[in-house]
């Protein structure tokens, strides 16, 4: 059987839906030529499926034909004896990459779909999928045009874990903070980069360890993204669901080791839209780390403790509050659990710099660090300060 030819189509945006199959076979999108490094990322594939129905024959030649791109460009960019590895995505992360695609040579029939489909990749984003280190579209001096310069130091990866309803956050969904980050333009000299979130990012670490500064974790998630750094950003949120503001808590490794930290308070501004909020205070803490520590190279911290401490609490809910407002204290590296009664906790607690330091960094978060007084007492306490009541 002859399959009619349809025209050529062609479709922009992350996920592009096929409800629509007659409108959009009538529609013709122009596109303007890619630049030298997008064709780096275009690929052009022969499509040829069948099932119950053409559109349902059309849907699994796209997502076959899109895998399939993703795979050559993955070899392309590999190289003569490169390794040719395509990253484990599922269908809607590698829709995802995809900046736009074309049709040609379109032929249908009730229960099959053919047609030759352009794919053309969103360049940063892939190359973070396929492992490859960031570049910028700048020309090497003496190379042939259009030849991509090697950006000078590698991707830092950051961290956005959402804490909110004593829930933290980071790869699951909602995560407006991880939103926004994604969603941010990166041209900063740092290269900040999101992780994908795809099988191995999960794997490799979650919420809970990314604000406890699991080393071993962190130094995990930043290698295999193509790095050696890994920002951690805590956005706790005030007001309830709506977020009227966001008490954020930086805190920056280098092969799993904390090397430094801060800490900064933003408030929505009056009828501002949840969505830009994120987006601003995103914006806020990235340029705060590019004119920071771009700057000014992170200080070294020689001195690091470990101490176990008590804190007095009132039920379950109370500890996990007060679990999170440590887990923002910036001179605090990691807290364990080490016995938990409905009157009690104890925390083992390591930090950073001296015991005078940890104090004053608790008292930042309404909170207190109280030494036994007894000869014979030993133990440390850690307190809400007066002024914070019980919240």
């Amino acid at each position: 059987m002859t399959l009619p030819e349809a025209p050529a189509v062609a479709c922009g945006g992350k996920s592009v839906k096929f409800g629509a199959v007659i409108l959009l076979l009538l529609v013709v999108f122009a596109f303007p030529a890619p630049a030298a490094e997008d064709d780096a990322f275009s690929a052009t594939v022969k499509l040829d499926a069948s099932a119950d129905s053409a559109a349902k024959a059309r849907e699994a030649a796209r997502l076959d034909g899109q895998r399939r791109a993703l795979a050559e460009i993955a070899g392309r960019l590999a190289g003569p004896g490169g390794a040719a590895k395509s990253p484990k995505l599922d269908d809607n992360a590698i829709t995802n990459l995809v900046a736009s695609f074309e049709v040609a040579n379109e032929r249908m029939s009730p229960v099959r779909y053919m047609a030759d489909y352009t794919f053309h990749f969103r360049p940063a984003e892939t190359r973070r999928a396929l492992r490859l280190p960031e570049t910028s579209v700048t020309e090497t001096p003496g190379a042939p045009s259009g030849k991509p310069m090697e950006a000078s130091g590698k991707p830092v990866m950051v961290l956005p874990v959402y804490q909110a309803g004593g829930r933290s956050v980071l790869w699951e969904d909602p995560n407006p903070w991880r939103a926004a980050w994604a969603q941010r333009t990166a041209a900063g000299p740092l290269h900040l980069t999101v992780p994908l979130g795809d099988s191995s990012d999960v794997v490799a670490i979650d919420a809970d360890k990314a604000r406890a500064g699991n080393a071993d974790a962190l130094a995990t998630i930043a290698r295999q993204n193509g790095g050696d750094e890994a920002i951690v950003t805590v956005a706790a949120a005030r007001g309830g669901k709506e977020a009227s503001g966001l008490d954020i808590t930086v805190k920056r490794y280098r092969g799993g080791q904390l090397v430094d930290s801060r800490s900064l308070a933003l408030a929505a501004n009056p009828g501002e839209k949840p969505d830009d909020f994120f987006l601003r205070a995103a914006n806020a803490v990235a340029g705060n780390i590019e004119t920071g520590w771009k700057k000014e190279p992170p200080g070294k911290i020689d001195q690091q403790g470990t101490m176990i401490a008590s804190i007095a609490i009132s039920s379950l809910d109370d500890w996990l509050q007060l679990r999170d407002r440590l887990a923002g204290v910036g001179a605090i590296r990691k807290v364990e659990l080490m016995a938990l009664s409905q009157r009690e906790a104890v925390v083992q607690i390591q930090y950073s710099g001296s015991t005078d330091q940890l104090k004053a960094s608790l008292g930042e978060s309404d909170l207190d660090l109280i030494k036994g007084e007894a000869p014979t007492d030993k133990a440390w306490r850690v307190a809400r300060s007066p002024a914070s009541g019980a919240r």
